[in-house]
């Protein structure tokens, strides 16, 4: 043991501070203090529906989330009862936490579980003892806070139905002032709707607009993430212009100056630098062009601009829905606007289309958006250089079968150049042998059931698809509206994963945006309920794959270690093997991108011995290869 831990410490690699292949984060706000209660010597603090435990002697503090222990988000409700010596906790579905000042969480779900016509919505809690009684419109539910359990349901006929329940009264007037001075972490709001991950930064919007919609009328909320601390744009911008400043929906940051942002919604452009507002752009000082309701020209506060997006130059290219003679616009380096209308891109009123949006640039320097509105849902590509614009509305698969579709949310590229389209009826991919053409087949993936037959199903045929993310393995992510996250394998035939809010960590079922930090492998998910991450095991890969390139962490694998051991800076679709120190293969497989995990076991399902493992890479023709060390203590 001793001569393997003087050959641990002789090693020298590089560590990178990552979390855990498989693991999940939060970052929610605790910004709007809602409730406060005194438990002893600690505060529990219900902030923006979420919860964390401030600890008055020590000044610790202590967040909540399903990461670490709660059953659900959005609480709604909290109240402690000094005699069980608990925090009951009450969600906006009806579930129900108790919580000890130790952290120790307990469930009541029957109210939760339980099938119903009525409204179980809780509106209240009174506190009596060890029970809590909880208000809703068809019952009182009398729970036994300290045997962790639902006593008894009291209806409007039942006689023994509580009538003189005095509301529970917290804490928050007496130490509103000290929670104030408080900064638990996160970012300031839970409204998150799309997102960009640029240059080690994830760069967020909150809020969203559809037109032919009620106005959503959300403040708008930039916030921006660097891997350790938020910043939130400022706010309050109608102040300064006289326009209501609601429903930003897209941001991009200049590939030049990560400072410098713009930022576009229903009620113009946005531009701001350090992440004070430097202009306001609207139909009075640009060429943008306010809608057309009905015949009739709207005001400043109807500018929609839906879409926006960099190019490599670092000029702005902008769509602008509604408009009367402007679709597509081009804001260059040199602050001139240059107007790229196009007659497909207007309805039969010669009106622009309403939901132009998800504007995004492929590796040829093509340029795609959508019109996500249910009279013509469509594609759209841009040839920037040529000036060609192609549209596609007519989804017809490889078979021709022909889909009537309501929603076109967004495009996206996968790492073969082939286009990925997310629609109401499912994901579509356009080959990279199409594009170009002036008629496009919308292919559909063929799964095999692997049941004997000859028989296939379409990919995610009918999932309502929200938002494509690709990662560095060329895996494709689909946010969906309602039915979770789904990641596909790279040869799209395999469903690795199904997150929901049911089976994992994630925080709502309707995903509006999903970004990728390629560097770590952390997946970004954003909804209405905040904002989650998951660590994946793929990042982007390395193609002059070095021996100086290559990570391998943790190094040494301690005793206590049960995680992954990962090996980063691979190429793509790398050779890896695992092997002793006199060549015995204990594990082998192919990067993901330019990421390989090892779970510290041989083929066999065992955890190694003690020692000192070679760890041999190749790039997939063979051509290139590295040689480093891992080692291994139990």
């Amino acid at each position: 043991m001793k001569k393997l831990l003087a050959i641990v410490l002789s090693l020298c690699y590089c560590f990178l501070a990552m979390a855990q292949v498989g693991t999940w984060r939060n970052y929610l706000a605790y910004h709007d203090v809602q409730s406060i209660c005194k438990a002893n010597d600690n505060l529990f603090v219900l902030a923006s529906n979420d919860l964390y435990q401030y600890n008055l002697n020590d000044q610790s503090i202590t967040t909540y989330d399903k990461v670490n222990g709660l059953s659900d988000t959005q609480i709604t409700y909290i109240a402690w009862s000094q005699k069980a010596k608990r925090l009951i906790a009450v969600y906006e579905d009806s579930n129900i936490d108790l919580i000890d000042i130790d952290g120790n969480i307990i469930n009541i779900s029957a109210l939760y579980n339980k099938a119903m016509t009525e409204d179980k919505t809780i509106t209240g809690i009174s506190i009596d003892g060890v029970y809590a009684y909880l208000t809703t419109s068809f019952a009182i539910i009398k729970v036994n806070i300290q045997k962790a359990e639902i006593s008894e349901t009291y209806t409007n006929n039942n006689p023994e139905y509580p009538k003189d329940l005095i509301p529970y009264k917290d804490d928050y007037d007496t130490y509103i002032s000290t929670v104030s001075t408080l900064n638990p972490g996160g970012p300031a709001y839970n409204r998150f709707y799309e997102s960009k991950y640029i240059n080690g930064r994830l760069y967020t919007t909150g809020g969203f607009f559809l037109p032919a919609m009620p106005d959503n009328a959300i403040p708008g909320t930039i916030q921006v993430y660097d891997g350790n601390n938020w910043t939130l744009y400022q706010e309050k911008i109608n102040e300064i212009t006289g326009y209501s400043y609601v429903d930003n929906c897209c941001i991009d940051a200049d590939p030049n100056d990560p400072e410098h942002v713009f930022v576009g919604g229903r009620c113009g452009l946005y531009e701001f630098q350090n992440g004070e507002l430097v202009t306001y752009y609207n139909k009075d000082n640009s060429m943008l062009m306010s809608a057309n309701d009905r015949g009739k020209q709207l005001g400043n506060d109807y500018v929609l601009v839906l879409g926006l997006k960099f190019d490599s130059k670092g000029n702005l290219w902008l769509l602008n829905s509604l408009g009367s003679g402007v679709s597509l616009l081009e804001y260059t380096t040199d602050k001139q606007w240059i107007n790229h209308h196009n007659v497909l891109l207007t309805d039969d009123n010669s009106i622009t289309v309403p939901g132009l949006s998800n504007m995004m640039i492929d590796s040829r320097g093509l340029l795609w958006f959508v019109n996500n509105n249910w009279k013509n849902p469509s594609v759209f590509c841009y040839d920037i250089d040529n000036d060609i614009l192609l549209k596609y509305d007519q989804i017809v698969n490889q078979d021709d079968v022909k889909y009537q579709s309501y929603s076109v949310s967004c495009i996206t590229e996968d790492k073969e150049g082939n286009m990925w389209v997310g629609t109401d009826v499912g994901p579509f991919m356009i080959q990279k042998s199409d594009i170009g053409q002036n008629k496009v087949t919308f292919y559909q993936v063929k799964v095999p059931r692997n049941d004997g037959t000859n028989y296939a199903d379409y990919l995610l045929n009918g999932v309502n698809i929200s938002c494509i993310a690709v990662d560095g393995g060329n895996r494709k992510w689909f946010g969906t509206n309602g039915a979770g996250v789904f990641l596909i394998s790279a040869d799209n035939i395999v469903q690795e994963e199904n997150f929901t809010t049911e089976n994992s960590n994630l925080l709502y079922n309707n995903v509006s945006s999903i970004s990728i930090n390629n560097i770590t492998g952390e997946v970004y998910f954003l909804s209405d309920n905040g904002l989650c991450s998951y660590q994946s095991n793929a990042v982007d890969p390395n193609p002059d794959m070095t021996k100086d390139g290559i990570n391998i962490y943790p190094n040494p694998v301690t005793p206590d270690f049960t995680g992954m051991v990962t090996i980063t800076g691979l190429s793509y679709d790398a050779d890896v093997k695992i092997t002793t120190a006199n060549g015995v293969i204990v594990a082998e497989g192919r990067s993901n991108g330019g990421m390989f995990n090892w779970d510290c076991c041989n083929k066999q399902g065992k955890r190694v011995a003690s020692g000192v493992y070679m760890v041999i890479t190749a790039t997939s023709d063979g051509k290139k290869g590295t040689v480093g060390k891992v080692a291994v203590i139990n």
